[in-house]
């Protein structure tokens, strides 16, 4: 549906040149929700006005539904450009507009009469849930309302492409929440295929099928969501998922000396991570009973991401030696990610060996 080619992009003022798309391929599949995730500068809106080419790449082609949109002649790509819809972090909403208004305007061309415009504006605001306020100006809204217009705004044309700049960064939880709910619901109804841009992997982890990950102005990582939250594999890629994981508190209460992360003599502490999609939670209460160690859960952070379960549990084992070897083993052999955070083991062997 979308091929990106070689996309660079440079921004040039006085002497000062900003590289900030370098070499840039991506396939963005038909019907798929894609995301592009990065931090502040690292390229990714840039990439995105790149494919309605709102910013026209120095170097590279950018294809659209077979169309190489970077081939076509201004008249052609105004058309082509119909067919992709976009929203954005701050709405863009016209204030002297009324909510329909700003959705008609889009309209603005199409050859429709003035009451066929007003039945597809009515239709729209009915699709994104927001259609008792027709009448109402943008001041009135709030921002959730505010991106539901924008979004029935973007699909006036009926595009077959939606992009997502950063749709929800000015939104509250629960409103981004819903909002996403929105997208995911019009990905389902009328096949669209979404591309989100954004810095929040908590917006990936609930969105999107795919993932993209950029770092100035590179695509260091790419794949499925799933394997992605997994088994990162590039340090970016880690640090975002950290933002999402209470997994990673345990080095805190450890650096702070807290009660709950001490030890005794033998025990460690390990993180353990789910790295395939068939594992279960119940390996937990198996590695207890088969190698007669116990298990003290001090964090377990695990949630539903693409229908299988993602996350993992820091734990205070304890026991033989040989038994949290053999423990660490066997959840190894079961690519379930073992990290010893805090190891008493040897002071125990220790100990054993002076009273002996």
């Amino acid at each position: 549906m979308i091929e990106l080619k070689n996309i660079t992009k440079t921004f040039s003022e006085g002497n000062i040149s900003v590289h900030a798309v370098k070499d840039v391929s991506l396939v963005i599949d038909k019907g798929e929700i894609f995301g592009i995730i990065g931090f502040s500068g690292a390229g990714k809106s840039t990439l995105v006005r790149c494919i309605n080419l709102l910013e026209r790449p120095d170097a590279g082609k950018v294809f659209v539904d077979g169309k190489d949109l970077t081939a076509l002649k201004a008249r052609d790509l105004r058309s082509a450009r119909k067919k992709i819809g976009m929203i954005f972090q701050h709405f863009n909403l016209m204030p002297s507009r009324t909510v329909a208004g700003n959705v008609e305007y889009s309209l603005f061309g199409s050859g429709l009469s003035k009451e066929a415009k007003r039945k597809k504006v009515r239709e729209l605001l009915s699709l994104v849930d927001i259609a008792d306020k027709e009448n109402a100006y943008p001041s009135q809204l709030s921002g959730g309302q505010k991106q539901r217009v924008a979004i029935a705004r973007a699909l006036a044309n009926d595009p077959k492409v939606l992009l997502c700049d950063e749709a929800t960064s000015a939104l509250d939880p629960q409103t981004t929440a819903s909002i996403l709910d929105l997208l995911q619901s019009l990905n389902k109804k009328l096949g669209l295929t979404v591309v989100v841009i954004t810095h929040e992997m908590a917006v990936v982890k609930q969105i999107c099928d795919r993932v993209a990950v950029m770092e100035d102005g590179n695509v260091v990582e790419e794949g499925d969501v799933f394997s992605i939250f997994a088994n990162p594999k590039h340090q970016i890629t880690k640090d975002f998922i950290k933002t999402t994981s209470n997994l990673q508190k345990i080095e805190g209460l450890i650096a702070s000396g807290s009660d709950v992360a001490k030890l005794k003599p033998g025990e460690v502490i390990l993180r353990l991570s789910y790295k395939k999609a068939n594992t279960s939670e119940a390996l937990i209460s198996e590695v207890s009973r088969k190698f007669n160690i116990d298990l003290n859960i001090i964090y377990a952070d695990v949630e539903i991401v693409k229908d299988a379960p993602i996350g993992g549990t820091v734990a205070i084992v304890s026991g033989e030696k040989s038994d949290i070897d053999a423990a660490i083993k066997y959840l190894q052999d079961k690519e379930v990610g073992v990290e010893v955070i805090k190891d008493e083991r040897n002071i125990a062997h220790s100990l054993t060996k002076c009273i002996g």
